[in-house]
């Protein structure tokens, strides 16, 4: 490796050499076994050479504009009915949406490490040293070098690609008869290169690939972060194998994925959303840049259903031995770090009106036309077909465990199909043809989490009224275009999609609300005020290092020789409670659209979608095409220099900001809120006799994030009565409330010792764990003993299904 890494450093490395070999295709085929929380089974990598994607990427432009300019239309490829061999489980139909199911092969008798061959006893290999290969043959030549931890490695080999019958049509030789390492390379070429209107082919063929026999097992070795493969003689990228089967388990203790129960009780596992990403649930190519497509046949217990990023709605396929299987797959290649998966017995949620009817993907092939050019490598794209670019809602399901499904019938299947035709009606064209949304367990770390064609929410976003939800929907939906459709190259630059996720969510949510401008404009300024106090206290609590948004500067999007890097403070346990990415980001794209005017932008912004989609962009890529689009009269000396010097390359309060802030005035809402504050003040003043008489206020009735909003302004004073607080409790109803507002009123009854209120707090860590840590180290900074025990109490209780790094940072506040 040319990428020297210091293991002191909180930053996660990047360790695939991309420039070398790019995976394009992932065939995943699993068993989840919940009695020994493990996930087991084969992984196979197609991949193409660095010589085959430069050639690709260089001819793109060219065959984009030819094929725009005859308005081509996509033909219907024949079906495929190739016969089958060493399959569990055989669908009577081969259809693109399902396909055969391989067999996860031989037992593996490695160790409880795993970490040998399979083979060792009668080979002589071993996984020390690359299988501890004691000629120099093992250890000369090209290196193949994966991102992979906290997985037990068993066997690597070739697969023999050239035995699948059929497969000669990817060949220029009519007949197979001398099979070499260049003719099965060559095989894999020409079929990650499929057109796209052979992608059901292309699907289909992948998967006979993926069964086909070995022919050879490789060298490996593993490391703290990598797995590094050698095949004997194979001296350059071109000369190893473009298609590889690794057999591996997951640990349970694997940071990619948590073993834990949902709400119901019943097990489950799903990934989290690690900083390490999905490098503990199979080996990958991490690197942004190594944008691919996959399918994955996962198995498990008949009670069990799976959730995946897939494009197919999946049904379970019962399996002869008990246990279903469930088969996904997509067709826009996206990073590795974008994969999700959920198994647990979830039930689905069906509204009680079906406002749209699924279709799959693409709905008619007849409809697949060229619209103009896109920028990406070529894929089944929505954007060219004219049935999904008028489509505004999209097929959806919702699934929670069976105790929470009257309050998602309540609170959140509503909000699906305005907040998707809100997104539809600023962006236009949905980036993935459905939706799942999972309600996950207590135990997930944030509000939120979006991958390609599945949502989390926490189930902290149901209670109160719908606001919560239906801002953090919003939230999520918008990261379809901004965060996986168009991703960062650099991950430091978190912003480009946080914040304009962030920013998005304000302008879906007012119009899924059908807000009329004035009352758009109010809610959307009152978001801002609540946003400003927010930054204020992070960028005074948190390091200035921790702060920039583009901490690499000009060396952003810079990787090693060999396509290796590092993400910056990428492992740091606090960076995942940060939100400077989201409102530093939020704020520099709203002074942005208030300089053009919002017609201007968001015009702008539809633009930008539809030529930067399915592709990775820095800053530069963005703010280059928003000002060479701005009138010049309307730049006012905005460059892309100094946006980067004010917003993005330094710590602190960005200075356009302080300004815009000083010279703005509080919109009506905020100060409605100051006229709250104030009564609440005179009641907390007067002498507890003159409270008895009938001098009560009469207190307006507030929005949630007005009285957000008020709990902050109250947080300020220095002494709150138990009375005042008792009756600001019943005013509002403040424990009925969404966890927004309940978050604030905990933080209120922790300043002030409200004891009787300390329910509510113990109510909070337990239920609200996404929310909860900032309130730990309330509870222990008080130094009060009832508070220090209230904590160290609810910690012992939540600890074993909390998440590894919000457990770790709760014990250091703790212990």
């Amino acid at each position: 490796m040319d990428l020297k890494l210091d293991p002191s450093r909180d930053d996660l490395p990047l360790m695939a050499n991309t420039s070398h070999m790019l995976v394009r295709h992932y065939v995943l085929d699993l068993d989840v076994d919940f009695e020994s929380h493990i996930i087991e089974g084969t992984i196979v990598l197609f991949f193409e050479d660095g010589k085959q994607v430069k050639k690709q990427t260089s001819s793109t432009k060219e065959t984009c504009q030819l094929e725009s300019s005859e308005a081509c239309k996509l033909r219907t490829p024949e079906p495929c009915h190739i016969p089958v061999t060493n399959v569990r489980t055989l669908s009577s139909k081969m259809g693109y949406n399902d396909f055969a199911i391989c067999d996860k092969g031989e037992k593996d008798t490695s160790d409880k490490d795993g970490n040998h061959d399979n083979l060792e006893q009668a080979s002589g290999l071993c996984s020390s040293q690359y299988c501890c290969d004691t000629g120099d043959h093992g250890r000369e030549g090209f290196l193949l070098v994966l991102d992979c931890c906290d997985l037990s490695v068993s066997k690597v080999e070739e697969v023999d690609v050239a035995a699948v019958p059929g497969i000669e049509k990817f060949t220029r030789s009519p007949k197979l008869s001398v099979i070499s390492e260049e003719l099965r390379n060559e095989v894999v070429g020409e079929l990650v290169t499929l057109p796209a209107d052979r992608w059901r082919e292309q699907l289909d063929y992948y998967a006979r690939c993926s069964q086909a026999p070995g022919c050879g097992e490789l060298f490996f070795d593993t490391d703290t972060w990598s797995l590094q493969i050698r095949k004997t003689g194979a001296l350059t990228a071109s000369e190893f194998p473009h298609a590889i089967r690794i057999w591996y388990k997951t640990k349970p203790e694997g940071r990619s994925v948590s073993w834990t129960s949902d709400q119901s009780g019943r097990p489950c596992v799903y990934t989290v959303g690690s900083p390490i990403n999905n490098r503990a649930l199979f080996p990958c190519q991490e690197p942004p840049v190594a944008m691919s497509t996959w399918q994955a046949t996962v198995r498990a217990a008949a009670s069990f259903v799976v959730l995946m990023s897939g494009e197919n709605s999946a049904k379970p396929a019962q399996l002869r031995e008990g246990g279903s299987s469930w088969h996904y797959y997509v067709t826009m290649p996206m990073p590795a770090s974008t994969f999700t998966i959920a198994v647990g017995c979830w039930t689905e949620i069906k509204s009680e009106m079906d406002l749209v009817t699924e279709w799959p993907f693409p709905s008619s092939e007849a409809n697949f036309r060229c619209a103009g050019v896109c920028g990406h490598t070529e894929y089944p794209c929505r954007f060219q077909d004219a049935s999904a670019t008028a489509q505004e809602v999209i097929p959806h399901r919702v699934f929670a465990p069976v105790c929470l499904r009257d309050v998602c019938q309540e609170t959140l299947v509503p909000l699906i199909p305005p907040c998707l035709s809100a997104a539809h009606s600023v962006l236009g064209t949905h980036p993935f043809s459905r939706l799942d949304i999972l309600i996950v367990p207590a135990n997930f770390p944030s509000l939120g989490m979006a991958s390609p064609h599945i949502i989390f929410l926490s189930q902290s976003t149901l209670t109160g009224m719908n606001h919560l939800c239906g801002t953090r929907l919003c939230h999520e939906i918008a990261h379809a275009w901004f965060g996986l459709a168009i991703g960062a190259q650099d991950w430091t630059e978190e912003w480009l999609s946080e914040g304009f996720a962030t920013h998005l969510e304000d302008v879906f949510w007012t119009k899924a609300q059908q807000l009329t401008p004035h009352e758009a404009q109010e809610q959307q300024e009152l978001r801002a005020c609540l946003r400003w106090r927010r930054l204020q206290d992070e960028l005074r609590s948190s390091p200035e290092e921790m702060q920039v948004l583009r901490p690499s500067k000009e060396k952003t999007g810079q990787v090693s020789d060999s396509g290796a890097s590092v993400v910056k403070h990428g492992l740091n346990p606090e960076k995942i409670f940060m939100q400077v990415h989201y409102l530093k980001g939020y704020f520099l794209l709203r002074f942005l659209a208030k300089r053009l005017g919002n017609e201007t932008y968001f015009s702008f912004l539809r633009k930008f979608v539809h030529m930067f989609h399915g592709q990775l962009i820095l800053s530069q890529d963005f703010l280059q095409m928003l000002l060479e689009s701005t009138p010049e009269e309307k730049r006012l000396e905005l460059s892309v220099e100094n946006i980067f010097q004010d917003w993005l390359e330094s710590s602190g309060m960005p200075k356009p900001l302080q300004s815009e802030r000083q010279a703005e005035s509080e919109c009506g809402l905020a100060r409605q809120v100051s006229a709250e504050v104030t009564k609440w003040i005179r009641v907390n003043r007067r002498p507890r006799k003159r409270r008895r008489r009938q001098e009560n206020e009469v207190f307006e009735k507030l929005l949630p994030d007005q009285l957000v909003l008020l709990l902050e302004h109250l947080l300020e004073q220095k002494t709150l009565n138990p009375q005042t607080l008792q009756s600001l409790q019943k005013t509002y109803h403040l424990q009925e409330q969404d966890a927004e507002v309940r978050h604030r009123w905990c933080e209120l009854v922790v300043k002030h010792r409200h004891s009787r209120a300390y329910g509510h707090v113990e109510r909070f860590l337990q239920e609200d764990q996404a929310m909860g840590v900032y309130l730990y180290g309330e509870l222990m900074v008080s130094e009060d003993a009832r508070q220090q025990q209230l904590a160290r109490r609810c910690f012992e209780l939540a600890r074993a299904q909390m998440d590894g790094p919000s457990a770790e940072v709760v014990a250091q506040m703790l212990f």
